[in-house]
C-alpha cells in the first residue's frame, strides 16, 4: 500500500491547530484530508461578488422565515477530525445553536464552493469527497465563474444526486431549505463570457 505522497506535508488536524498561530497573518492554510494546503489569498473580485450574492441571498432566506441558521462567508473554519479536514469553504450555512465565541462547525447543512481555474481541482476532486462524509450535509453547491454555471449535489437516499444548471433563466434549487435562486441572480453583477473552459474530471 503507498502511503502518504511525500512531496506535501502530512498531519492531524491536532497538529495543524497547533500549528497555525505560528503562521503570517497574510497567509491562508488548510487541511485536506490531512494534507496541508496553502491557500490563494487574493481572489478575483467576481468571486467575492458570486459569494456575496449567495451569502445575501441565503441570509435573507433564512431570516425571512425565521429559520434558526447562520450563514457565513470566506472566513469561517468546517473542521471535521474524522478526516483531518479544516477548510474555508466560500459559503457555509448552518442551523441550529452555536456556543459564544465558536470559530468553526463541523455539522454544516449547506456548503457552496466558487470554482475558478485555480481552486477548481482541488474543490472538485478533494473537498468533495469529504464534504460527502460530513452525515448533516444536504447540499454542496459548486458555481462555475469561468463557465457560468451551477452544480447542486444533493444528499438523496442511498448516495447523491447532481443537476447542473448553465442557462441564466436556470433555477438551483436547495430543497433542505425551501431555498431557490436564478443563476442570473448568482451571477448578477458579472460581465457574460463565452467559449467551454476545461473542467476537472471527477470519479464518482
Amino acid at each position: 500500500m503507498n502511503g502518504p505522497d511525500p512531496r506535501y506535508e502530512w498531519m492531524s488536524l491536532d497538529e495543524f491547530e497547533e500549528l497555525l498561530p505560528d503562521k503570517p497573518r497574510d497567509e491562508k492554510w488548510e487541511l485536506i484530508g490531512g494534507r496541508v494546503v496553502r491557500m490563494m489569498v487574493g481572489a478575483r473580485w467576481e468571486h467575492h461578488e458570486v459569494a456575496s450574492n449567495l451569502h445575501v441571498a441565503l441570509k435573507n432566506h433564512v431570516r425571512d422565515r425565521g429559520m434558526p441558521c447562520r450563514v457565513f462567508q470566506e472566513s469561517f473554519w468546517l473542521k471535521d477530525r474524522t478526516q483531518d479536514l479544516a477548510v474555508f469553504p466560500d459559503v457555509i450555512l448552518h442551523c441550529g445553536a452555536m456556543k459564544p465565541g465558536q470559530t468553526s462547525v463541523d455539522d454544516p447543512l449547506v456548503l457552496i464552493e466558487v470554482l475558478s481555474r485555480g481552486t477548481a481541482d482541488r474543490d472538485l476532486l478533494e473537498k468533495k469527497p469529504g464534504y460527502q462524509r460530513i452525515a448533516t450535509v444536504a447540499h454542496i453547491v459548486f458555481v462555475d465563474l469561468d463557465r457560468r454555471s451551477v452544480e447542486v449535489t444533493t444528499r438523496v437516499e442511498g448516495g447523491w444526486s447532481s443537476r447542473v444548471h448553465t442557462d441564466m433563466d436556470d433555477v438551483a434549487t436547495l430543497d433542505a431549505i425551501g431555498f431557490s435562486i436564478a443563476l442570473a441572480e448568482v451571477f448578477r453583477g458579472l460581465p457574460a463570457v463565452t467559449g467551454p473552459v476545461r473542467r476537472p474530471t471527477e470519479n464518482g
